[in-house]
């Protein structure tokens, strides 16, 4: 592998040749960190190592930081005279997942999942680079205000992968314990190579519905189901029914994914003769706008009674909803300027579009779209996607070409995601600094 390519912001270190000097000398602690987070991973709503360590570190580069905000949310903020304030938000959760890596950092942590059962705990989604990243960028800008003016705020959001905890940090006052901000700003990590960043042209990431469909009925023996409702049976029709609603309800131009996630009938205690007396089925929904949602949870309510009502002794539905967050799209714009500057930073091969896709965020509560319900408007944002496959992992990829090889890497939410931890880290860092200097205020001359 070509030396450039194994160290694609060499030229940031050098004053000579780039804007940022210094970021070789962040690495090494921004490493420690994420290989501790990683380590050390903890699922939504109970962040309290994470967010103590980020916090800690903030406090100590002279931030004022305030703890516990919607949860284990962390907020914090450094005033550096007048101009615009700018927020740059990592999340702190990890997912249950059971880490599958050959890696000697590799967690293998567990938690109590939301039944009180313990399961594995794994940073699937690369929020521990997010936190490493967004730590590093605060020191750096923090060790120079010389060069910008303004307030730049930082804030570590729990809860992200339930979708809960941008909103628990707004209905807590986040915006009025910190100065409102005028851009916020965030980066995700994404299986494509490291050094590299992406951003979008309109929607970045799609909405999102979940819900939960309850059948409840007499159930039985199972040597006996016509004298049951059979709550199973409905919940199971309902699954295999929902896809046609994407494929036979959607114009085929509406990017739209109706998913049946989990199915659960009873205790767990039951034994193979007795049919349960209820069944929860999860379903999520993915789409572009806001009517595409309502009207795929429409169709799912529909299925569900549909099939209910289909059975001999119908069983009752009840729906719930369990989240819901916006497409996240950023501002073009804020987008110009922040694509402008990473291309001044990494060069305009390193920095690529990126197709929208049918993963979801509650980032957009965070902006315009969700802040307004709390009393603030005006704020625009930007979010692009962060390479993590380093050299090694590329080329030990299956496939032929690219495109095989991209179908064959680990994803996002997989045992087996693992970013390459310095070209991430040193590229990441370098993102989220080049993008706030973008929007904060010029330096006096």
């Amino acid at each position: 592998m070509n030396s450039h390519r194994d160290r694609p912001c060499a030229a940031l270190d050098d004053p000579s040749r780039g804007p940022l000097p210094g970021l070789t000398t962040l690495l090494s602690p921004a490493t420690e960190l994420y290989l501790d987070l990683h380590r050390h991973p903890e699922l939504s709503g109970a962040e309290v190592r994470t967010a103590a360590r980020f916090a800690d570190w903030l406090e100590a580069d002279g931030f004022r930081v305030l703890r516990g905000v919607g949860g284990h949310g962390v907020a914090a903020e450094l005033r550096n005279g007048d101009g615009p304030t700018v927020l740059l938000r990592a999340e702190l959760d990890a997912l249950p997942v059971a880490e599958d890596t050959d890696v000697p950092y590799a967690s293998t942590a567990t938690g109590a999942g939301p039944d009180g059962r313990l399961v594995p705990v794994m940073h699937a989604c690369g929020h521990d680079a997010h936190v490493a990243c967004a730590a590093a960028a605060a020191r750096w800008l923090a060790e120079r205000r010389d060069r910008w003016r303004g307030t730049l705020v930082m804030v570590g959001q729990p809860a992200e992968e339930t979708l809960s905890g941008a909103r628990a940090m707004l209905e807590e006052g986040l915006y009025d314990r910190v100065t409102p901000p005028d851009v916020v700003l965030a980066q995700h990590t994404a299986p494509f190579p490291a050094g590299m960043v992406a951003h979008a042209d309109g929607p970045v990431l799609a909405g999102s519905l979940s819900l939960e469909v309850l059948f409840e009925g007499d159930g039985g023996h199972a040597a006996t189901p016509h004298l049951t409702t059979d709550p199973l049976l409905a919940a199971a029709g309902t699954a295999l029914r929902l896809p046609a609603v994407a494929a036979r309800e959607t114009d085929p131009a509406e990017r739209l994914v109706v998913t049946a996630s989990s199915l659960r009938t009873g205790d767990a205690a039951h034994t193979g003769n007795v049919i349960a007396t209820s069944a929860r089925l999860r379903v999520t929904v993915r789409a572009f706008s806001e009517a595409g949602l309502d009207r795929a949870g429409a169709a799912v309510a529909r299925v569900a009674r549909a099939e209910a009502a289909a059975a001999a002794l119908p069983p009752r539905v009840t729906l719930a909803q369990l989240s819901r967050s916006g497409v996240t799209v950023s501002d073009p714009d804020v987008t110009a300027a922040v694509r402008a500057a990473h291309r001044a930073a990494f060069g305009a091969t390193r920095v690529s579009g990126w197709p929208a896709t049918t993963a979801t965020e509650d980032f957009p509560l965070l902006t315009a779209a969700g802040a307004r319900l709390h009393g603030h408007s005006g704020i625009r944002a930007a979010y692009w996607m962060l390479g993590t496959v380093g050299p090694a992992q590329w080329a030990a990829a299956t496939g032929t070409g690219a495109a095989e090889k991209f179908r064959s890497l680990p994803g996002n939410h997989s045992p087996r995601y693992l970013p390459s931890v310095r070209l991430t880290l040193q590229t990441g860092t370098a993102a989220l600094v080049t993008a706030a200097l973008a929007r904060l205020g010029p330096a006096h001359g």
